[in-house]
């Protein structure tokens, strides 16, 4: 009898608890990721020579490299985790036979939101732009599939599934900066903003219904970007150390960004498109004036860089703790400690508008 207790009690369980996880799915079921180097896992390396085994990138997380510009896991990884989905594997990695329902990272380093031939056009060589947005584009395409065969099956897959446009345009931004024209600069605005908005509303078309679109960093507190800009003038600095102009200008930025995004909703009612706060998720960690910005990996005065001294180089110097930092090589964010924070502030709250589908973990 009571074997017979057991037993049932077990079958009961055992059924219900099928039938609870079936009733409860997780959010989305997927995520599709594109970008540059601050969501790239592991596209750009695929290119690229091996990078040694004791190289500090991926040092605090992953123990080695792992195909990510910083030292520890990235924004993206956090809210795949959140989601309680795996890290994404990046599209030049995949094998045959390899399980990509859960997702795929199209992200490449370097890469542009201008094709190519477009910026060659304006005399502007950008290596990566070979694999810009419109070529990832293309790479999700190929991939699509090996996702779903039918419009059917497509449309109740990506139904629940989360796709992020972004962050891109930076590198479009730092072809430029060197130049130190700001007039230049928001010329650009224009274009980038409708290539972000052309690959979006593609996106839809292939059957996209939840999007995030990022804004993009405050610019003017980033470490190569201060390096690069370095100035004397006291009054080309806020009350953080950032260089106003160059925060103004990501705000005109993102101010367009979103103005494009609300026309992307109205065009496409039954699509949800939110906008990823990733200035004002950031911007929070600002204060003081070198010591806060100076990098953790690489070489040079004052900000811990320069171009003759990357970090992994051989003379390149690695901070005693990268978690007092805000920045690891330059362009790139350090640790997941500043990393999680952002990816907390969006996936949380209060940086994404709308916001996202609560997750069912905590980003600790």
């Amino acid at each position: 009898m009571n074997i017979f207790i057991i037993f049932s009690i077990t079958f009961a369980y055992v059924f219900l608890g099928n039938d609870f996880s079936n009733a409860n799915p997780l959010p989305y079921e997927s995520i599709f990721n594109f970008g540059d180097s601050l969501s790239d896992t592991g596209n750009a390396a695929t290119n690229h020579p091996a990078m040694p085994s004791n190289s500090p990138y991926g040092s605090t997380y992953f123990k080695h490299p792992s195909g990510r510009m910083s030292n520890g896991r990235l924004i993206i990884d956090f809210i795949a985790e959140a989601y309680g989905l795996p890290m994404l594997p990046a599209y030049l990695n995949i094998t045959d036979g390899q399980d990509i329902k859960k997702g795929v990272n199209f992200a490449y380093a370097g890469s542009t939101a201008f094709d190519q031939n477009l910026l060659k056009q304006k005399l502007i060589n950008v290596d990566a732009a070979a694999y810009s947005l419109s070529t990832q584009l293309d790479w999700f395409k190929k991939l699509k599939p090996s996702l779903c065969k039918s419009k059917e099956e497509c449309e109740i897959y990506f139904k629940n599934s989360l796709f992020l446009v972004g962050e891109i345009g930076g590198n479009d931004i730092n072809a430029i900066i060197p130049y130190k024209n700001i007039t230049k600069l928001r010329e650009l605005v224009p274009l980038i903003v409708e290539e972000i908005s052309n690959t979006t509303t593609k996106l839809i078309k292939e059957g996209a219904v939840v999007l995030v679109v990022p804004g993009n960093f405050p610019i003017g507190c980033n470490s190569a970007v201060l390096a690069t800009l370095n100035t004397d003038k006291e009054d080309d600095y806020d009350q953080f150390g950032c260089l106003t102009a160059y925060n103004a200008f990501i705000e005109y930025y993102n101010e367009q960004l979103k103005k494009a995004i609300e026309t992307l909703r109205q065009e496409n009612p039954h699509v949800r498109i939110t906008y990823f706060d990733y200035y004002g998720a950031a911007k929070r960690f600002s204060s003081g004036k070198i010591q806060t910005f100076k990098a953790c990996c690489g070489k040079g005065e004052p900000y811990g860089l320069s171009a003759q001294t990357p970090c992994g180089s051989f003379s390149a110097t690695v901070c005693p703790d990268p978690s007092k930092h805000i920045n690891w090589d330059g362009p790139h964010f350090t640790k997941q400690s500043i990393q999680r924070l952002i990816a907390k502030g969006i996936v949380e709250g209060p940086f994404a508008n709308p916001s996202l589908k609560s997750p069912p973990f905590k980003i600790a």
